[in-house]
């Protein structure tokens, strides 16, 4: 016996909405079917003795029509297409003769081999459709849409935009190297936390901006390792500072973001931590609101808490922290709580440690109170030193400790497996 080849199909995606759609059934698969197609905007009808209550539901809020008897002729007059699947094979049979003499496009539950069109495997990734359909197997096509839609996600597919529309005529454009977009209208920014360093911390969705982005605005402490996967003609422009040496000012930062988005590019601004933890995210945020440019906020893994974890140490612990207050070495630390109970982290304080521990023991806290400075925190040369209130200065000058570090001050240092080994 020689095996039929399944004829050829022509895969496509209709535009439904406000066109009337007929759904033969009020089972299962028909109300799944009537709710989808709902959901895309048509004129839904229903023809079926009884239906689920997702239908009848429907029905009584207007959003579709539900006519409670079998189905009869001229139910298809006017449909654009039509979805049978009432369980009865003479029923259907019969509404897909009848598609097929109206040269309507008519879907066949539990039948594919004679139905006309398909309902793939679908899901929705903001403006991307994925829709996938595998032979006569309707779970391999589940799998494989699932797998797709996790990878758009994660960013893991090239989500850049090659064309964009620019008018209502359908006009587009191609923005290639020498425009990034430009003529395409308005663009955005998006203010991204990237977490601590190590680039599996950053959110699902921050990856996918940036596999969307056509000009990344990069921190220093940003995970940088993500720019690798990015197309080599992404714009990326670093504006990291390291502390005292700000070559770029956070006014040109702002307008750059500014700028770009008004040439209607999609910009990421990547910063390491939270965009809004002394990342100065909202600056950013207000300049771009400023200048009608839309702007979005992406949370990070801010390193405030995350570092602190790297080596061990909960910011809180029950019976030694209720509460605790992240700082910059710049600000006033004598205005926090003074108990050993409570945590203080500081950022970027490696070269005043001395005088911010001064003024904490001023302020109350005992000379003997634990302290760790965590350097890199998840990078390659991570490493913890410790000690107290009174000898940490010390012993980060003797050890060589410098930044990026976060400094620990409280009770919950004494968690550490640092503290536990070298503990004074």
């Amino acid at each position: 016996m020689v095996a039929m080849t399944p004829a050829p199909t022509f895969p496509l995606t209709l535009r439904v909405a406000g066109r009337r759609v007929l759904v033969v059934g009020g089972g299962h698969v028909a109300t799944r079917r009537a709710l989808a197609l709902l959901e895309a905007g048509a004129v839904v009808v229903v023809v079926a003795p009884e239906s689920e209550a997702a239908i009848v539901e429907a029905a009584d809020a207007g959003r579709l029509t539900w006519h409670p008897r079998g189905y009869a002729d001229g139910d298809l007059d006017g449909a654009w297409l039509v979805v049978t699947a009432t369980g009865v094979p003479a029923v259907d049979d019969r509404v897909l003769a009848d598609a097929e003499a109206r040269q309507t496009w008519c879907v066949k539950g539990g039948d594919p081999e004679r139905a006309s069109a398909w309902v793939p495997a679908v899901a929705r990734v903001d403006d991307v459709l994925v829709a996938v359909t595998a032979g006569r197997d309707p779970r391999r096509a589940a799998n494989l849409r699932d797998g797709v839609a996790a990878a758009i996600e994660a960013g893991d597919l090239p989500l850049r935009r090659q064309r964009r529309a620019v008018g209502g005529d359908g006009r587009t454009d191609a923005p290639g190297d020498g425009n990034r977009g430009e003529g395409s209208g308005l663009g955005s920014v998006a203010l991204v936390g990237g977490g601590p360093g190590d680039p599996g911390l950053i959110t699902t969705l921050g990856r996918r901006l940036l596999a969307e982005a056509d000009v990344v605005v990069v921190d220093r402490l940003a995970p940088r390792a993500l720019l690798a996967d990015l197309p080599e003609d992404l714009l990326v422009i670093d504006v990291g500072k390291t502390p005292d040496h700000h070559p770029v000012p956070q006014d040109a930062i702002n307008a750059l973001l500014v700028e770009h988005a008004l040439a209607g590019r999609r910009v990421v601004r990547l910063k390491g931590g939270d965009p809004y933890v002394f990342g100065r995210g909202g600056e950013e945020a207000e300049a771009c609101r400023a200048a009608g440019v839309p702007v979005a906020v992406v949370p990070g893994v801010t390193s405030a808490i995350a570092v602190p974890a790297a080596a061990g140490i909960p910011v809180t612990h029950r019976g030694l922290a209720r509460g605790f207050t992240v700082l910059t070495a710049h600000d006033d630390v004598g205005s926090i709580p003074g108990g050993t109970d409570h945590t203080v982290v500081l950022l970027m304080g490696v070269s005043r440690l001395s005088e911010t521990c001064a003024a904490l023991v001023a302020t109350g806290r005992p000379a003997a109170t634990p302290v760790a400075v965590v350097e890199d925190g998840f990078g390659p040369r991570q490493r913890v030193t410790v000690g107290t209130l009174a000898t940490i200065a010390a012993r980060a000058t003797e050890l060589g400790v410098r930044p990026p570090a976060v400094t620990v001050v409280g009770d919950v240092v004494r968690l550490a497996p640092a503290w536990a080994a070298e503990a004074p």
